[in-house]
């Protein structure tokens, strides 16, 4: 087995489990959501295929494509010829688009994510930021959680506000608008991490504010929790 054969049947393995994360966390219903990796040297991805519950997903059954969402079965690797795995007989999500111009786009992101989870999804339902006001988010987030811009599935357009919201945010999560979020992440599993973080902050705000009015955090003081944690905390 190749090096790429391997590096692909890792992340198959890994994105496969690291989709009952999202079910334990209660992140999705259904077969919606999806995670996915990138290849790590290679223009290629792995991906959850369209329609499969996630009780019968099976690492064999991640959909391998290209940059550009096409599913590819082999990838011509210098001299060496052609290597090739088998992809199932399976539509990779309708989202690969999305998470497909996010990787051509952001070459430091390494995962992504989405899900429809109840707190964040309303949010994203009212197009409204999530504020920074609590000290988890300024560790996690950096700042508040922003939204992107109103997209159809179909095409790359909702790639294009996942990028455009966040290349001027330290989030890893992005609202996007009467839709819900989207994470990145270094890999797929920092990704999946950025999900249920902001699931997390989206609920505990929503019930702050039922009881009044949050209390802001000064924007100095949240580069502050941001820089120890992502830097000094847990090293």
């Amino acid at each position: 087995m190749s090096a790429l054969q391997e590096s692909i049947a890792q992340l198959r393995a890994e994105v496969c489990a690291l989709h009952a994360e999202l079910t334990r966390y209660g992140l999705v219903v259904w077969t919606a959501g999806n995670v996915s990796a990138r290849v790590p040297g290679h223009d290629l991805m792995v991906i959850k295929p369209s329609g499969v519950s996630y009780d019968d997903l099976r690492p064999e059954l991640l959909v391998v494509t290209d940059l550009y969402g096409t599913p590819v079965s082999g990838a011509n690797i210098g001299s060496g010829g052609t290597v090739h795995w088998g992809n199932p007989p399976l539509s990779p999500s309708s989202d690969t688009a999305a998470h497909a111009y996010v990787y051509r786009n952001m070459p430091d992101v390494g995962g992504v994510v989405h899900t429809h989870s109840t707190y964040a999804t309303a949010w994203a339902a009212r197009g409204e930021a999530i504020p920074c006001v609590l000290t988890m988010m300024g560790d996690e987030f950096g700042g508040p959680i922003p939204v992107g811009p109103f997209a159809l599935i179909g095409d790359d357009s909702i790639g294009q506000g996942i990028v455009e919201a966040l290349k001027n945010s330290n989030s890893p999560a992005v609202l996007m608008q009467n839709h819900g979020p989207f994470t990145i992440g270094k890999d797929a599993r920092a990704a999946v991490k950025a999900a249920v973080m902001c699931e997390e902050v989206a609920r505990t705000v929503h019930i702050s504010r039922q009881l009044g009015e949050p209390l802001p955090i000064d924007p100095a003081q949240i580069g502050s929790l941001y820089d120890r944690y992502q830097n000094v905390y847990g090293r």
